[in-house]
């Protein structure tokens, strides 16, 4: 795997530079060091899942309202909790025909041989790649391939253990055709990749299944067939903590594993935190309600660049 140095030096004009920012993701577990975040520049609410739908559809009752300068200090406050923990964080260029590019994971995903970019099918996200493959071009991280076939979206990627892949499709967000190409490419590198489809209510496996560590994995069980709960369980040998079907579609197992048993999540997944603590992990919570609302958690919003091995 190819890694390069990141240099105080490698920053023009904002924007990254070549050589300038580590990469490489061969797991999900290892220490994070680098992350590539959206701008909120011009982050609104709109129709992107089924998540945000039901927000949009129940403003009056509910009594939700969009905040653009909350959403600013929040995001400010996602940004500050992953610097304080150690992790570098870079940026894709604000565009102001992208409102929900802020949600980085979806439009590209890190493999050990370079970039995966996604293709996306929600019609305000669909030239999201636009940004994502400028920042690559500028950070002189090579895009190891580009999703032609259908649809699928870096929200669906999850590694369970190096050399093993989890990846996900709903119909509404990634499809079948676009799964089983990533798939097709993970195999020909002698990775085992194992492809499953979900309800639409929970949007992308990154809602579902997040690895916490070696072996130990946040799950929501109502969202996976039984044959893929064994295949996770039994012959991957991980152990499930369960997220319920009700926090689930509220992104509840939406959280971000920093490595060194430290997992950033979010104040209002407040059940979920505690089970966390219960079971030895730091948690960092962010307020990130605005942004939640709008059909993205904290791991939706943030895209590993770099995880060193997971040596423990």
């Amino acid at each position: 795997m190819e890694i390069s140095q990141c240099t105080e030096s490698g920053a023009e004009n904002g924007k990254e530079t070549e050589a300038s920012v580590p990469w490489g993701v061969g797991n999900h577990t290892g220490i994070l060091t680098d992350v590539l975040l959206g701008k909120p520049d011009h982050f609104a609410w709109t129709k992107l899942n089924a998540i945000s739908d039901v927000v949009q559809e129940n403003l009056d009752r509910l009594g939700y309202h969009f905040d653009k300068q909350l959403a600013m200090r929040q995001h400010r406050g996602l940004v500050e909790a992953f610097e304080a923990a150690g992790v570098r964080c870079h940026f894709l260029e604000a565009d102001e025909g992208l409102k929900s590019s802020v949600f980085a994971r979806d439009s590209s995903f890190m493999t050990p041989w370079g970039a995966v970019v996604a293709s996306i099918q929600t019609p305000p996200r669909q030239r999201d790649y636009a940004v994502v493959a400028e920042f690559y071009k500028n950070a002189g991280i090579p895009i190891w391939h580009w999703v032609t076939a259908g649809f699928f979206e870096g929200g669906d990627f999850v590694i369970l253990k190096p050399g093993v892949a989890l990846l996900g499709y709903s119909g509404s967000r990634s499809t079948r055709e676009g799964a089983e190409q990533v798939a097709g490419w993970l195999r020909e590198e002698g990775w085992q990749a194992f492809v499953v489809p979900i309800p639409h209510q929970f949007v992308h496996m990154d809602a579902c299944v997040v690895m916490l560590e070696k072996d130990v994995a946040l799950v929501c069980e109502d969202a996976l067939p039984e044959y893929a709960l064994d295949f996770i369980k039994k012959e991957q040998g991980i152990r499930t903590i369960n997220v319920p079907y009700a926090q689930c579609v509220k992104l509840g197992g939406n959280v971000v594993n920093l490595g060194g048993n430290r997992v950033l999540s979010m104040s209002h997944n407040v059940k979920i935190n505690e089970t966390l603590k219960a079971e030895g992990f730091e948690v960092l919570a962010v307020d990130f309600d605005m942004f939640a609302l709008g059909g993205g958690g904290v791991h939706c919003s943030c895209h590993e660049l770099q995880r060193l091995p997971d040596t423990e």
